[in-house]
C-alpha cells in the first residue's frame, strides 16, 4: 500500500445546528493530485473568534472552506502553522513552513497557485469564490511578521489583531460616524481588546468596555479602555442621547436590544462576532440604526486596492509590533499560552472555549 494511503487523517467535526456536539473523524489519506501539496498542521489557535466562524458559518460561508463531506457537520477553520510534508508542485518544497487558515485537523491538501516569494493562494475549485484573505498562505521564510519562537502567540493574536486593526481603520475612515464614545461588548475577548488597543492610539476617542463582573478587573488592567463597565451597569454609559457607536463582539441579542433601546444617540451599530453563543439572536425591529455585520476581508480588499499589498502590509506590521509588545510584556503579560495535544484534549479545549469558560488571560494552542 502506498505510504500516502497508509496514514490516517484526523479532524474535528462540529454539528452545524448544535455546536456543542462534536466528533473526531479519521480517514485514510488520499494521494496527491498533480499540483497539490500536503501540509502537516503543527499548531493552531482556538479563540472565541473561531466560535464566531461557527456561529456565522452559513451566513458568511465559513463552513465552505473545508467541507466535511458529512451532512449537517462542519469543520471550523483555524489559524496556525504547518509544514509541507509532500509536494507535487514544482514551486513548493517539502519542509516549507507556512502560516495560514487551516481546518481543525492534523493535515490538509492545498493546491498552490499565484505563487510569489511571500506566499501562495490555495486555488482548490471549491475555494475560488471565497474570500481571498482566507485563501492566502504565507511563507514564513520571507514573512516580516514571523518569529519562530513566538509561533503560538502569532497563531493566537495575529488574525485577531488583523480584524481589530481593520475595524479601527473602518471606524476612523468613517470619522466614527460623528460619535466620540465607542462601546465595545465582550471587552475581555482578544479581538475586542485588540480593537480597543488600536482605538486608544487615537486622540479624542473614548473607548468603553462592557464585560462580565468576573472579567472587569482583567479588562481594567489592560490599560486600553477609557473605562470598563459590567453588563449590569449599562445605564452608567452616559446620557441616552450621547452620540456613540456600538461595536458588538458578544452577539448577545438581549444586550444588543438593551443598548439600542437605551442609547437614543446611537450613530452606528457594528456586529463583529458571537462570543455569547447561548444568547445569539436576530436584530429585527431594533430601535436606532440597523446593525451591520463587519466583514474584515472586504475592508482588507478595499485597502489593498487603494494602498497596494506592500502599503497595507507596512501599516499592519507597524500596528502589530506595537500590539505584540504590549500583549507579551514580561511584567504584565496579557496572554498566557496553554497547549492541548491530541484529540481528547482538543475536544475538551473546544468545549471550554465554546462555553466561555476560564481565564481571559489564557490562550489555547492546539494540535491533533
Amino acid at each position: 500500500m502506498p505510504e500516502s494511503l497508509a496514514r490516517m487523517h484526523t479532524h474535528l467535526l462540529v454539528r452545524k445546528d448544535k455546536l456543542q456536539e462534536t466528533s473526531i473523524r479519521q480517514q485514510a489519506d488520499v494521494p496527491l493530485a498533480p499540483g497539490q501539496v500536503r501540509v502537516r498542521i503543527d499548531l493552531f489557535a482556538l479563540t472565541s473568534n473561531n466560535i464566531t466562524y461557527a456561529a456565522f458559518g452559513e451566513a458568511m460561508r465559513y463552513w465552505d472552506f473545508y467541507p466535511s463531506g458529512a451532512l449537517g457537520w462542519g469543520v471550523i477553520p483555524v489559524w496556525g502553522f504547518g509544514s509541507v510534508v509532500q509536494s507535487d508542485h514544482p514551486g513548493v518544497a517539502v519542509g516549507e513552513r507556512l502560516y495560514g487558515y487551516f481546518p481543525m485537523a492534523d493535515s490538509v491538501l492545498l493546491a498552490p497557485g499565484r505563487l510569489s516569494v511571500a506566499g501562495f493562494t490555495d486555488t482548490s475549485a471549491h475555494r475560488e469564490p471565497l474570500a481571498r484573505l482566507y485563501n492566502h498562505y504565507v511563507r514564513c521564510s520571507s514573512d516580516p511578521f514571523y518569529s519562530a519562537d513566538t509561533e503560538p502567540v502569532q497563531a493566537l493574536l495575529r488574525p485577531l489583531f488583523t480584524t481589530a486593526w481593520l475595524i479601527d481603520d473602518f471606524l476612523a475612515e468613517s470619522d466614527f460616524f460623528g460619535a466620540r464614545v465607542l462601546l465595545l461588548s465582550s471587552a475581555s475577548s482578544k479581538t475586542a481588546y485588540a480593537t480597543a488597543f488600536a482605538l486608544a492610539q487615537r486622540v479624542g476617542i473614548e473607548v468603553a468596555g462592557l464585560t462580565s463582573a468576573a472579567n472587569r478587573v482583567f479588562c481594567e488592567g489592560l490599560g486600553c479602555y477609557t473605562r470598563v463597565l459590567t453588563y449590569e451597569q449599562l445605564n452608567q454609559i452616559g446620557a441616552p442621547d450621547l452620540p456613540c457607536v456600538f461595536v458588538d463582539f458578544a452577539g448577545n441579542a438581549e444586550l444588543r436590544r438593551a443598548v439600542h433601546t437605551r442609547q437614543t444617540g446611537l450613530r452606528y451599530s457594528a456586529s463583529i462576532g458571537g462570543t455569547h453563543i447561548t444568547h445569539l439572536g436576530g436584530a429585527r425591529d431594533l430601535p436606532g440604526p440597523k446593525p451591520v455585520l463587519f466583514f474584515a476581508p472586504a475592508q482588507a480588499a478595499r485597502r489593498h486596492a487603494q494602498w497596494g499589498g506592500p502599503g497595507l502590509e507596512q501599516r499592519l506590521l507597524g500596528g502589530w509590533r506595537a500590539f505584540l509588545s504590549a500583549a507579551t510584556d514580561r511584567q504584565r503579560p496579557w496572554l498566557v499560552v496553554q497547549r492541548h495535544i491530541g484529540a481528547p484534549a482538543v475536544s475538551a479545549a473546544y468545549q471550554a472555549v465554546l462555553a466561555g469558560q476560564g481565564d481571559p488571560r489564557v490562550g489555547h494552542v492546539l494540535a491533533l
